[in-house]
């Protein structure tokens, strides 16, 4: 078999030992290129007339080769080209979407950045830059930080007296144990001013804000107002308080507004809930153009705007504007018989709907609800915070649990610190209980705080130790019920009964006073209903002392 010849280059090699004919080249048949010819197709041409070197090529074969070759890359080159331009055509759209999208979100982030900064001053005290700084709050001896929360209506033109002061909520918050207590001062307690104001040097404290330059719309004014009734309601409770707010009408409509909508529990005494008239004129009540049947659509299913079954509700910000300011005062009505302090129940049930809602990650997330509390916060609200103690406040509304918010009662005592006019019942302008009672219940000793009664019982035989030992425990904090005599019979140096459960903090700080382990069977006395604990004193008791 005869071997194939390889070419080069694209050229096939002639056969050795070819003639020549007449000295001039074969011209090529018709049809044929010249590239990859068979070896006979031609004739050699004479070797003077050849310039192609060894391989027996002439000049014009090269350079129709060549051009062959060139017309064949500069094909590849454009099919090449135009396959890769549509992948090309999308990587640029999806480069400018990619840029697009990063203007518009520094556009955003700018426009934000924007309103922080230029409502931020009207909110906090301080630079804005000082947003970078985590400082803790402002303390008492308790370690609490204290804030007064006034809520006033000079921004509703239907309100007949704006320039009182319609809600007084003192909200305390420990930032080491994450929890927090409310207590509202009814706006109707009788006060002494200690100067003179629109109605006296004594009267409502509703009027005091006022009395001294708040609710006027300036900022450093209303700032002074604040630390000046933190001073005086702080002087009155007993309280060391830090910080003031101060929020309007607008702060709640479009606070509410911006969350969409809240849901409060109505806990009602009556069992059809709560309902107040008086705010039945947004139902078109009184209006003679507005049927009873558009009052009822208006205002389903009874006509009335503020009427709500006991349990959760979903409350719009109109609605929750009024539920705060209902009191139960115009006929027809039911579920308000205590009246203000049915209101501030309220209150401070919205309060803490609002926080859980802002807190909320849905929230947080939404650019048009952040915008939204900006906006109304920045234009309604005033506070003595700086700027550097934002980040803690927003930390401590994360952290504390709604249902480590508890409310501080001034009615529901036994007895009630408040009577049903709103007054002490100690008698006018005497608030010794009830800074006792805050005292208490604020206080960072779990004993103090718990108030477990306890029953001291002298089982010495030797006279005056239950008196003695109960001297010390009170001073400690713990509160006494009863001092006697213990059965005849043998005690230890201490013995120390528990009745029921709880008061765990009272029960720690037993078994740490006197090293010894609480015990949970009867004790060998008969002892008051609602008594918690029964301390016997024996014999070694008596002689080691």
């Amino acid at each position: 078999m005869t071997k194939a010849k390889h070419s080069i280059d694209g050229f096939v090699p002639r056969r050795p030992g070819a003639q020549l004919v007449g000295g001039q080249p074969e011209a090529p048949k018709p049809g044929i290129s010249g590239l990859h010819e068979p070896a006979n197709s031609r004739r050699p041409a004479p070797i003077g007339a050849r310039t192609g070197g060894s391989l027996g090529l002439d000049s014009a074969e090269i350079s129709e080769s060549l051009q062959g070759i060139d017309a064949i890359d500069a094909q590849d080159k454009k099919n090449k080209k135009r396959q890769k331009k549509p992948k090309g055509k999308l990587r640029r759209i999806i480069k400018w979407v990619i840029i697009l999208l990063l203007l518009a979100g520094l556009g955003v982030g700018g426009w934000m950045v924007y309103r922080a900064l230029n409502t931020s001053s009207q909110i906090f005290k301080g630079n804005i830059l000082d947003i970078v700084q985590n400082t803790p709050l402002k303390q008492d001896a308790n370690g609490r930080s204290n804030i007064i929360i006034l809520g006033t209506s000079e921004d509703d033109p239907k309100h007949d007296a704006p320039w009182l002061t319609d809600s007084i909520m003192v909200l305390s918050v420990d930032q080491k144990n994450k929890n927090a207590y409310m207590v509202s001062i009814p706006r109707d307690l009788e006060v002494q001013y200690g100067q003179a104001c629109m109605t006296g040097y004594k009267g409502k404290i509703n009027v005091y804000f006022n009395c001294v330059g708040g609710g006027e719309g300036n900022v450093e004014a209303d700032r002074a107002a604040l630390m000046k009734e933190a001073g005086f309601v702080g002087g009155m409770l007993g309280l060391d308080i830090q910080y003031g707010v101060n929020v309007n009408y607008t702060v709640m409509r479009e606070l509410v507004s911006a969350l969409g909508g809240i849901t409060v529990t109505i806990e009602s005494r009556d069992p059809r809930g709560q309902m107040d008239s008086n705010f039945d004129w947004k139902c078109g009540v009184g209006d003679r153009k507005v049927s009873r049947a558009e009052v009822l659509r208006r205002c389903p299913p009874s006509g009335h705007f503020i009427d709500y079954p006991n349990g959760p509700v979903n409350l719009d910000a109109e609605h929750a504007l009024y539920l705060a300011q209902a009191r139960g005062d115009s006929a027809p009505t039911y579920g308000f018989e205590q009246s203000n302090f049915d209101r501030e129940k309220n209150q401070q049930k919205i309060v803490k709907a609002i926080r859980e809602k802002a807190t909320s990650a849905g929230t947080l997330s939404d650019i048009g609800k952040v915008t939204g509390i900006i906006d109304a916060l920045g234009n309604n609200l005033r506070t003595t915070f700086e700027t550097k103690e934002l980040r803690t406040l927003v930390d401590l509304a994360k952290d504390i649990k709604s249902e480590d918010i508890q409310s501080i009662s001034l009615i529901d005592g036994e007895p009630p610190l408040l009577n049903g006019n709103a007054q002490p019942t100690a008698g006018l302008y005497q608030f010794g209980a009830i800074q006792a009672f805050l005292k208490k219940k604020l206080s960072s000793d779990p004993v103090i705080r718990e108030e477990a009664k306890v029953v001291v019982l002298n089982g010495s035989g030797v006279p005056g130790v239950g008196q003695r030992e109960a001297d010390a425990l009170e001073t400690a904090g713990f509160t006494i019920s009863d001092i006697d005599t213990a059965p005849a019979g043998q005690y230890g140096d201490v013995e120390v009964y528990q009745i029921g459960e709880g008061k765990p903090g009272t029960k720690a700080k037993l078994e740490s006073l006197f090293s010894v382990q609480v015990k949970t069977t009867k004790p060998p006395v008969a002892v008051a209903a609602k008594i918690n604990f029964v301390v016997i004193f024996g014999k070694d008791r008596a002689a080691s002392q």
